[in-house]
Order: C-alpha cells, then sequence, then structure tokens
C-alpha cells in the first residue's frame, strides 16, 4: 500500500487525489493500449499495431509521475526531466516514422484511421478533464503531466482529425506536415517541462539561501 501511496502525503488530500488520478490514469491507458496491440497483431493491422504501441509513451510517462510522486522532491525533479525525455524520444520517433512511411508507403486503412483519430482525441481530452483541478500546482511533476496532456489534447485534436483526411486524400504531403507538426510539439513540451525545473531548482537554492 505504501508504494502507491508514500507517507510523505498521506496529510496531503490533493496529493492523495492526484496520485490516484495519475496512477487511474496510466492504468487505464495501459489496458487500452494492450488490447489494441494484440487486436491489431491478430488481424495484421500494421497502422493500428503502430498507433496501439505509441500508446506506450503515455503508459511509460504517466506510469513515472505515478511512482515517483510523493517519494522527494529532488526525485519529482529527475523525473519531471525524464518526461521531458520521453517527450524528446517521443518527437525522434515521429520523425523516424515519417521517414519510414516516405521510404515505405503503408496502405491506407480508412477504419483504422477513423477508430484512431477518434480514441486518441477523446483520451486526450479526458486526461485533461482528469488533471484540470492541479493544474496551478507549483509542483515540477504535476506541471510536467499537466503540461503534457494539454499538449497532448490539442495536438490530438487537431492531428487526428485533419491526419485522418489527409491520409484519405490523394496526395500524402498533408500527413507529412502534421507529422512533422506533431515532432514540433513533442520537442517544445521537453523544453518547457526542462526550463520549468531548472527555474523550481532555481527556487529551491534561493529559499536554501534564505535560511
Amino acid at each position: 500500500m505504501n508504494f502507491f501511496l508514500p507517507h510523505n502525503i498521506h496529510g496531503d488530500p490533493e496529493g492523495r487525489a492526484y496520485l490516484r488520478t495519475i496512477w487511474g490514469i496510466a492504468l487505464g491507458i495501459l489496458v487500452f493500449a494492450g488490447g489494441v496491440v494484440v487486436f491489431a497483431h491478430l488481424n495484421g493491422l500494421r497502422q493500428l499495431l503502430k498507433d496501439g504501441l505509441d500508446w506506450g509513451y503515455d503508459v511509460v510517462l504517466y506510469g513515472l509521475a505515478a511512482v515517483v510522486y510523493g517519494r522527494s522532491a529532488r526525485a519529482e525533479r529527475i523525473c519531471a526531466i525524464a518526461i521531458g525525455a520521453v517527450m524528446a524520444v517521443a518527437g525522434v520517433h515521429t520523425l523516424y516514422d515519417l521517414w519510414d512511411k516516405i521510404g515505405n508507403p503503408r496502405p491506407i486503412e480508412p477504419a483504422t484511421l477513423e477508430f484512431s483519430a477518434i480514441t486518441a482525441a477523446a483520451s486526450g481530452f479526458l486526461v485533461v478533464g482528469l488533471l484540470l483541478r492541479f493544474r496551478h500546482s507549483e509542483n515540477p511533476l504535476i506541471q510536467a503531466t499537466w503540461l503534457s496532456s494539454r499538449n497532448s489534447m490539442l495536438s490530438t485534436a487537431v492531428y487526428s482529425f485533419v491526419s485522418l483526411f489527409a491520409r484519405l486524400a490523394t496526395s500524402r504531403l498533408v500527413e507529412y506536415g502534421l507529422d512533422v507538426f506533431a515532432a514540433v510539439l513533442c520537442f517544445q513540451a521537453a523544453w518547457v517541462i526542462l526550463r520549468d525545473v531548472m527555474r523550481d531548482s532555481d527556487k529551491q537554492r534561493a529559499r536554501m539561501a534564505e535560511v
């Protein structure tokens, strides 16, 4: 039980609420993504398999936050940096996937595109709705997960539906442009997370110097 509820937050109602929320998000995405991957693998749906595996970034991101939150301020800052790193890796992976699509064009799967677009957008809004109450927290780890979820909602809401029509169009230039846009969003989020962690570290040092 202590693994899921560190003693540091027993007297912190908001902290307990955040931890329950972030665990629920991580485990919920894991179960959903696992089902998608298994279904896609059994039915030979390459694009759906790729989309299902992409959920792994969210599982790692929110799972890290759930495991580390409440352990120590230093651990939380390190985890926030790790989340930023995950976002950067996601950006690199998006660019690699773009390169692979250009070199090896994939067959268009309309049903898969519709499913991926709807689920990605719906999950983005759901996660933001769950984390909305924590958006003003000064904790760098909470800020990192909130920023990630907010960016994810904005990007998936636009990217998923526009990408659906772009992939169904004759030219794939729009789809490729959207992939670049998604990668840029990942890199931007990684930078903002790192910047906020550095600011929090400076504040901590300033407070210690005043004592």
